[in-house]
């Protein structure tokens, strides 16, 4: 296949239009909910005031703001798929942002910039304290003004919206990978996004794991608890044709995702019980480097620890279970880490499309009864 066949043939799977539409239709799309723009998001984008007072800035002095881009699923309904914290700043000054509980976010307040130092402490409107609201003229401009909404139809390939969303949302933006997972993940699949966070936050996985206030901001905690679950029983040779091992986890969430017959609640009981023995047998130095010689656990978390013995143990679980307290864990965590072909496979260099396929059949056998 030639370059040009294989453009021809991607780019018939993307069909799309684009509007200008002003913010008062895009504000009535929201209120008539016509247009989601998930909530749930919310806790992913970390703007400040400043800069949420910036983008209100951007629009009353005319500066072209970049487009919006949604999604339109079958129902007719527009998934916003680049864009949300623009409009949902927009409608938090407006006073209509709701959260994932379908209450009222507390209006934004804006502050001084250099161009208009005068927006310090500027509302929306409010009858109270109309010193400090916008003038009827201000909010009528507001509204009036556009902006460009670029939308992937629903004939478009089911894949669409999530490559663009990971596209549009990676380089500079702020987001984690495990944070764009979960905003493609809430788009597919909320049940599983529910049972994903409620997971991550099991109180024998969070004892192992000792994650920093950062790290469980950028939901490393969630990262993992999916690592576990992608990884736990899958064929390791797949994950020899990933070039991409981030790609590679958010194609097979999706295949989860999309799969009715994954057990979600069997998979569950494998995260719980392979995370509470772990922490009662190991505790919070379970992931990390074992000293052979000094005969101590020492250093922080390592995610190739997490690999091996997680996911080692993740795997052989029940027969771990049925022995009775004969499985010596603490042993095998040392043979662990006097393997050389393990400590070869970690070293600094090593890539995770390299590293897994050898360490996570490591783990297996070597965690096995």
């Amino acid at each position: 296949m030639t370059l040009q066949d294989e453009i021809d043939m991607r780019s018939t799977e993307v069909k799309s239009d684009s509007y200008a539409m002003s913010i008062g239709e895009l504000t009535n799309l929201y209120t008539d909910a016509e247009i989601d723009i998930h909530p749930e998001f919310q806790r992913f984008y970390r703007w400040t005031p400043l800069q949420k007072t910036k983008l209100i800035e951007s629009i009353l002095l005319g500066i072209p703001l970049p487009p919006i881009f949604v999604s339109q699923r079958k129902d007719g309904i527009w998934d916003v798929v680049d864009g949300l914290q623009r409009l949902s700043t927009i409608f938090q000054f407006m006073g209509i942002l709701a959260n994932e509980e379908h209450k009222k976010v507390e209006p934004l307040i804006l502050e001084e910039t250099k161009y208009l130092p005068s927006l310090q402490n500027k509302k929306w409107d409010d009858p109270d304290d109309p010193d400090n609201s916008f003038t009827s003229a201000q909010r009528l401009f507001i509204k009036r003004s556009k902006l460009d909404v670029k939308i992937i139809l629903k004939e478009s390939d089911e894949k669409s919206k999530y490559e663009l969303f990971q596209r549009l949302n990676t380089g500079g933006s702020p987001l984690s990978e495990q944070e764009l997972r979960n905003c493609i993940l809430i788009m597919e699949n909320r049940k599983m996004f529910n049972w994903l966070a409620e997971l991550s936050k099991d109180e024998g996985f969070e004892q192992c794991i000792v994650l920093t206030d950062r790290a469980k901001e950028e939901q490393y905690d969630m990262d993992l608890a999916l690592r576990f679950v992608v990884f736990r029983t899958i064929d390791t040779s797949e994950v020899k044709r990933a070039k991409d091992i981030n790609e590679f986890i958010t194609d097979k969430m999706l295949e989860i995702a999309r799969n009715p017959d994954f057990d979600l609640e069997k998979e569950a009981e494998a995260f719980r019980e392979t995370f509470n023995y772990l922490n009662a047998a190991i505790g919070s130095d379970c992931f990390h480097r074992y000293d052979n010689i000094k005969q101590r656990f020492s250093g922080g978390f390592l995610l190739s620890a997490f690999e091996s013995v997680a996911l080692g143990v993740g795997y052989n679980y029940e027969s771990i279970l049925s022995s009775g307290g004969n499985f010596d864990i603490l042993g095998r965590i040392k043979r662990l880490w006097g393997n050389e072909d393990f400590l070869k496979r970690i070293g600094s260099g090593k890539t995770a499309s390299l590293r897994m396929p050898k360490i996570v059949p490591l783990g297996r056998e070597l965690f096995k009864l």
